[in-house]
């Protein structure tokens, strides 16, 4: 019997019409998907969510559909620019709404940076890490106009590390998500015994 393709909400959390982010993580969403996974993607400019209020955070009408999307997901796709060596407040705004339906899964960091990104990236591996969830050892970084010109991708050294990543994501997202199915399902004392129901 074949496995069933991995699911990922790949996020664009960049609010610039014509961000570089967005084109990337457009980008490697397609080739997830020419490589036979479920892609979801979710693009704050055209879907923006109202700031999280923990009183309030949930009861705006788009939130149950939202919701399903997000566990529907094995793999977070998590694009952004570099702001002050953060992650946009489009982003946060995004993790902030949820908690439990990250555990287990896998974060995959893209960092549009005329840096080197390293902070960005790390606050997604701290928001990872606090929702039991994963995180991809690497991000992949790119600069405006070097790495992503107007007429999308260009290089070659850039082009080779994007398709690195999606076959990571795609390697190991696939056995994180066949662990966590199979965690869920079990017996065993591990740290997804907490979501059984």
């Amino acid at each position: 019997m074949s496995e069933s393709p991995i699911h990922i909400l790949a996020v664009v959390g960049a609010l610039r019409q014509n961000s570089v982010t967005r084109t990337v993580v457009l980008h490697v969403a397609e080739r997830l998907a020419a490589a036979g996974c479920v892609v979801d993607v979710l693009d704050l400019l055209p879907e923006p969510l109202p700031l999280f209020n923990p009183d309030e955070g949930h009861a705006f009408d788009a939130f149950p559909a939202l919701k399903s999307r997000v566990e529907r997901a094995d793999v977070f796709l998590l694009g952004t620019p570099d702001y002050h060596g953060g992650i946009s407040g489009a982003l946060k705004n995004f993790l902030d709404h949820f908690w439990h339906e990250f555990t287990g899964k896998l974060f995959a960091p893209l960092v549009a940076s005329h840096e080197k990104g390293l902070t960005a990236t790390d606050q997604v591996r701290t928001v990872a890490r606090q929702c039991y969830a994963w995180a991809m050892p690497y991000s992949v970084t790119f600069r405006e106009g070097e790495d992503v010109g107007p007429t999308g991708i260009t290089g070659a050294p850039f082009q080779k590390r994007l398709e690195m990543f999606v076959r990571d994501v795609r390697v190991y997202g696939s056995l994180l998500a066949r662990q966590r199915r199979a965690d869920l399902a079990g017996v065993e004392p591990g740290f997804l015994a907490r979501l059984r129901r």
